[in-house]
């Protein structure tokens, strides 16, 4: 039995404290804190009648460190669940070391103010030194492999779809199917229809800001970086069809290069429709996609963040998205002398999620792997001082537990390779 800080309630979180209440025998107490009490207080409301967890409610500024170290002492938790925003990250990394408590999350650190002098410095220099451009890297988080050591914590980074269950995908693959993996490609296509000219299916900000920066991939140990969709490929993807795909940097190739430097080539591709390409396009010709502050009538206002008001609330999506997601990883390589091909995926329903959790899939399916992370850290089954990535760790059992919590996967030994 455990008892679990959750720190955030949005529409992944929300997922999250849904699952942990659906696994009461571990997580027998949660507490979910937010700077919006109201939320939590109303999530709190709707699970209580149907969980044998007990919920409690706090109100919390993330980017509070003090306050943060303050309320994770009063609570007493056995692990920190960050479902905040990636900005805050190393304040909630930083209160878990002052009060000695596990800490999880789900997508790796990026600053909110990307013209900040001292972290811009440290930027640039990362970017001539390995060769990539975006905001966001494990860098600022494997920092802290020291200080987790030294207190007998441990960090898992990470624990999500992508990065997260992909990175497992990897692992498992490796465990059971390979000797050597040669390429890896990782494909994420979201088949879904929310019926609205244009919205994000997850935070506006950190969507928005991934895809509109340079790709970049791996190839021989080094970074090859590229204009923002400029390799397109098609796929098609079992129960969604043909899609257009285009390479993205994502955060788990990083991890990936570094844990599995045998890996000639790790990729990333994203599916989009040309209506949401369009869209972006025009909002970034205009200066809306800038992370710059500007002054507009006597206030300062963040163009990006001005955008995220008057887009959709991601978490509103679920009751109008259509269709199915397809989330998985292509392998080439050898196995006992012979060269081999696999494919480890999961189809997800938006609208099946909906029945289940009142989110579409995109919540649901990074939302899940949240509580398997927690409850991997929480039993023991994944826990060593220092700070790590999912496929750090045995993936069996967080495999099994995708099965029996919502997302089971499937392994196609002969897939169509991308080109």
């Amino acid at each position: 039995m455990a008892r679990l800080m959750i720190i955030g309630c949005g529409g992944v979180a929300s997922v999250a404290i849904n699952k942990c209440c659906q696994n009461s025998e571990v997580f027998d107490e949660i507490m979910i804190a937010s700077r919006t009490l109201s939320k939590c207080d109303a999530l709190k409301e709707k699970l209580t009648p149907k969980t044998k967890t007990k919920i409690t409610t706090a109100k919390v500024d993330a980017d509070n460190v003090e306050e943060l170290t303050k309320l994770i002492k009063e609570y007493n938790p056995d692990a920190v669940l960050n479902l905040a925003l990636p900005y805050q990250d190393l304040t909630i990394m930083d209160a878990c070391l002052n009060a000695g408590v596990h800490y999880i999350d789900t997508a790796n650190y990026e600053p909110e103010d990307t013209d900040d002098p001292e972290w811009r410095k440290i930027y640039e220099k990362r970017c001539k030194d390995l060769g990539f451009s975006a905001y966001f890297d494990y860098s600022w988080q494997w920092a802290y492999m020291e200080k987790f050591k030294e207190a007998g914590l441990t960090g898992l980074l990470g624990t999500g779809f992508d990065p997260g269950v992909t990175s497992v995908f990897v692992a498992y693959a490796k465990k059971h199917y390979f000797d050597e993996i040669h390429t890896i490609d990782i494909l994420d296509c979201n088949g879904g229809d929310h019926g609205y000219p244009f919205a994000t299916n997850f935070n506006p900000e950190i969507n928005l800001r991934e895809v509109s920066a340079p790709g970049s991939y791996l190839e021989n140990g080094k970074w090859v970086e590229i204009p923002p969709m400029a390799i397109k490929r098609e796929y098609n993807f079992e129960g969604v069809g043909m899609k257009d795909m285009y390479l993205l940097h994502h955060e788990e190739i990083e991890a990936l290069g570094k844990n599995f430097p045998e890996v000639k080539r790790i990729r990333f591709f994203m599916t989009f429709g040309q209506s949401y390409l369009t869209h972006m396009k025009c909002l970034e010709n205009v200066g809306m996609l800038s992370t710059t502050p500007i002054d507009y009538e006597g206030h300062q206002i963040v163009p990006i963040q001005f955008l995220k008001a008057l887009l959709p609330d991601p978490a509103s999506l679920g009751p109008r998205t259509v269709g199915k997601t397809n989330i998985g990883c292509i392998f080439t390589g050898i196995k006992d002398g012979k060269e081999k091909t696999l494919y480890i995926y999961n189809v997800c329903d938006h609208q099946e999620c909906y029945k289940e959790v009142e989110s579409q899939a995109i919540s649901y399916t990074t939302g899940v792997p949240a509580m398997i992370g927690a409850m991997m850290v929480v039993k023991g089954l994944w826990k060593k001082p220092g700070v790590f990535t999912t496929d750090e760790f045995d993936p069996d059992p967080y495999m099994e537990a995708l099965n029996k919590w919502g997302l089971p996967w499937v392994v196609d030994e002969n897939p169509v390779l991308v080109d």
